[in-house]
C-alpha cells in the first residue's frame, strides 16, 4: 500500500535554511506530516517561534553554509542527536544581483561556494548513513534558473545548475540502494528573497534596472510557498529519484516544454524581451 504521509517513509529530516520562504514552508509541511524536523538557520533566534509551536518535534541548529567545515560538523552533530537522518534538504541559498564583469570576482566564487561546493558537501556528509541503511530521500533545492538563466545573477545561476546535475549524478549511483534522489526546481515564489538579494556594482545600470523590475514582478505574483511544500510532498510520497519543476504553470509546465521545442535562439530571445533587455 502506498504511504500516505511523510512520516510513513522518513521519521528525522535535515533542512537547512529553514526560518524564513521556502524553507519554512518545507519544514513546516515535514512538522504536518509527523515527521521530526532539525531545521537550521544562521540565527537559531529566527527559529524560535517554530520550535515554540512544535515543541518535541522541531529542533533548531545554527549553521553557516559559509564555512564548510563547520556546516559538516552542525551536521553531524545533529544527525547523532537524531539517530540518523532519513531525509535530508539542501535548501540554504542567497541571492546576490549585479554586473558579472562590474563587481569583483570574490564576490561570485563566494557565492558559488556556499550554494554548491559547501552544498555537495553537506550533501557528501548526509549520503553514506542513508546508503548504510538502504533507506534515505537527498533533496537538493536546484531552481529553473538552471535552465532558464536569470539575467545579472551569474553564480547563482552557475550554482543551481551544478546543484541540478550533481542530483543526476547522484540518481544514477543511487539506483537500486533504497535512497531516493530529488532535484526540486522552484520557479518564483512569494517570499522574502527578493528583499535579501546583494546588490552589487553593475545593478543600477540601465539594463539591469529592468531586469530587476521584471524579476521584482514576477516574485511578487508568484505562488505562495506552501504550493512549493506541497509538490516536494507528493513527491516524497511516491517515493522515487525525479526531477520536480514546481511554481506556476508557465514557469513549471509550458515554458521547459517550449524550451525543448523551440530553437535555442528563440528562447533567449523570448527571455530577452521578458525581461526588458532587447
Amino acid at each position: 500500500m502506498a504511504a500516505t504521509r511523510v512520516s510513513e517513509l522518513h521519521r528525522a529530516a535535515f533542512v537547512t535554511g529553514a526560518s524564513t520562504g521556502l524553507g519554512r514552508a518545507f519544514a513546516e509541511m515535514l512538522l504536518a506530516e509527523g515527521v521530526r524536523v532539525w531545521g537550521t538557520s544562521r540565527e537559531t533566534a529566527r527559529l524560535a517561534g517554530t520550535a515554540a509551536a512544535h515543541p518535541g518535534s522541531f529542533f533548531p541548529v545554527a549553521l553557516d553554509l559559509r564555512d564548510a567545515n563547520a556546516a559538516v560538523a552542525a551536521f553531524r552533530t545533529a544527525e547523532e542527536s537524531a539517530g540518523g537522518f532519513d531525509l535530508v534538504v539542501n535548501n540554504a541559498g542567497y541571492g546576490a544581483f549585479g554586473g558579472f564583469a562590474a563587481a569583483d570576482f570574490a564576490v561570485w566564487r563566494d557565492q558559488l561556494e556556499v550554494m554548491l561546493v559547501h552544498t555537495a558537501a553537506l550533501a557528501h556528509a548526509a549520503l553514506p548513513g542513508m546508503l548504510v541503511r538502504g533507506h534515505g530521500a537527498l533533496v537538493n533545492i536546484s531552481s529553473l534558473a538552471a535552465e532558464f538563466p536569470l539575467p545579472f545573477q551569474p553564480a547563482y545561476n552557475m550554482a543551481k545548475a551544478g546543484l541540478s546535475a550533481l542530483s543526476e549524478s547522484l540518481m544514477v549511483e543511487t539506483r537500486g540502494t533504497g535512497v531516493i534522489v530529488l532535484d526540486v526546481r522552484p520557479g518564483d515564489y512569494r517570499t522574502d528573497f527578493e528583499g535579501a538579494v546583494a546588490r552589487l556594482p553593475g545593478a543600477e545600470a540601465p539594463g539591469a534596472r529592468r531586469a530587476w523590475a521584471a524579476f521584482g514582478k514576477m516574485m511578487r505574483s508568484g505562488p505562495p510557498p506552501d504550493h512549493a511544500a506541497a509538490a516536494l510532498r507528493r513527491a516524497l510520497l511516491r517515493h522515487r529519484s525525479a526531477t520536480v519543476r514546481t511554481g506556476r504553470f508557465f514557469q513549471a509546465v509550458a515554458g521547459p516544454l517550449l524550451a525543448r521545442l523551440a530553437p535555442l535562439a528563440l528562447s533567449r530571445r523570448i527571455q530577452t524581451r521578458y525581461f526588458g533587455l532587447d
